[in-house]
């Protein structure tokens, strides 16, 4: 598992044979291939996949299981979800690793934790019980795997999810979409809404960070086709990704989809090992991003990681342009959309995912 700080030995025995793999025929090092991720790894005894948190004991592929590098019970808007239950709470989950290694990380010390030796944060042992009732306790009727890329880690994420089902809670990934459509398909009885951070619109952009292009448009796609709820985000980069060409050409590739789903653009700002610079993203480049979407065709395009975004904090019926939701950071002030996800002025419906069932409104009070 790589070397270090002692933290691959901790994570060793943090692990459980894996099921998002594939034997290798006649493999003379008892290799064999993960199917997490889009990198479909080939990994030998002895050896780890790009993540490093997934390796080859004996033949057999150990992945990581019962613990978190971070707990907390956030507001959905932190996510970022606009429209999956604004103002509800979810119980977010993070790991280790990542199977991506972007040097604009904002969670680097999760997610390179691995990679960097600077990266020091340490895995605290629990169960899919405790943390599913750690979500009933706080009436957080969302689990959120997120923090780091939480693909690496779907067999602990369906564990505490299919628990968290039982009692009727909804699930979500926030994640950088390079995913396998072995994964996909192992996630689908269990994931209800995923956020998939599409970094840039060209491979050789995302070559630089570790991954390329076409599976992270495959994952949106697919997810789409499958019903699970989307919204997508971008980091506004100043000099990577930033150019009207690309915003352009990322905004008309989610039309293709539908125009229904919403588009984060935030702002970027200096960390890890682009630390030193370029500055931040500012006011008038995420306000062009957003007006690029508009001509796009999105109905739904929010700002975020600045203040005084306004109403690209809001959300507005795309029919009759009602004020539908009032945001200020995380916090909602205003929410008029109605049961079933209907605008009360002109009765369009706004899609999402408006109301916390019934079934989870009553399996929390049990």
């Amino acid at each position: 598992m790589g070397s270090g700080h002692g933290l691959p030995q901790m994570l060793a025995e943090l692990s459980r044979p894996g099921e998002l793999v594939q034997p290798v025929p006649d493999a003379a090092d008892k290799a064999v291939q993960c199917v997490a991720c889009a990198h479909m790894c080939r990994i030998r005894d002895g050896g780890h996949g790009v993540c490093h948190v997934r390796f080859n004991s004996g033949g057999t592929l150990r992945v990581p299981h019962g613990y978190a590098s971070s707990v907390a019970c956030d507001p959905i808007e932190k996510k970022p979800f606009y429209h999956f239950l604004p103002g509800r709470d979810a119980l977010s989950f993070g790991m280790l690793g990542c199977n991506l290694h972007c040097p604009f990380c904002q969670n680097w010390t999760i997610s390179q934790a691995l990679r960097d030796p600077e990266a020091v944060l340490s895995p605290r042992p629990c169960s899919a019980e405790q943390l599913v009732s750690l979500a009933r306790r706080n009436a957080a009727p969302i689990l959120s795997s997120t923090y780091n890329e939480p693909l690496i880690s779907s067999e602990w994420a369906v564990e505490i999810f299919r628990l968290g089902k039982a009692h009727g809670l909804l699930t979500t990934y926030v994640s950088n979409g390079f995913a396998s459509p072995q994964v996909l398909e192992y996630l689908d009885p269990w994931l209800d809404a995923m956020n998939v951070d599409l970094k840039c619109f060209s491979d050789e952009g995302y070559r630089t960070l570790g991954g390329r292009l076409d599976p992270v448009l495959d994952t949106i796609r697919a997810l789409w086709a499958r019903r699970k709820w989307v919204e997508v985000i971008t980091l506004i980069v100043p000099g990577f990704n930033d150019s009207d060409r690309e915003l352009a050409q990322i905004a008309e590739f989610l039309v293709s989809v539908s125009p229904d789903i919403p588009w984060h653009v935030t702002a970027y700002h200096a960390d890890y090992k682009m630390a030193q610079g370029p500055a931040r993203t500012s006011m008038e480049r995420l306000q062009a991003g957003a007006e690029i979407g508009r001509k796009a065709g999105l109905r739904y395009i929010y700002g975020g990681n600045l203040l005084g975004l306004g109403r690209h904090e809001n959300t507005y019926c795309h029919s009759c342009g009602r004020l539908l939701i009032e945001r200020r950071g995380f916090s909602v002030s205003r929410n008029e959309v109605e049961a079933g996800g209907v605008c009360p002025g002109c009765q369009a419906r706004v899609p999402g995912v408006w109301q916390v069932p019934e079934c989870t409104v009553a399996r929390m009070r049990q």
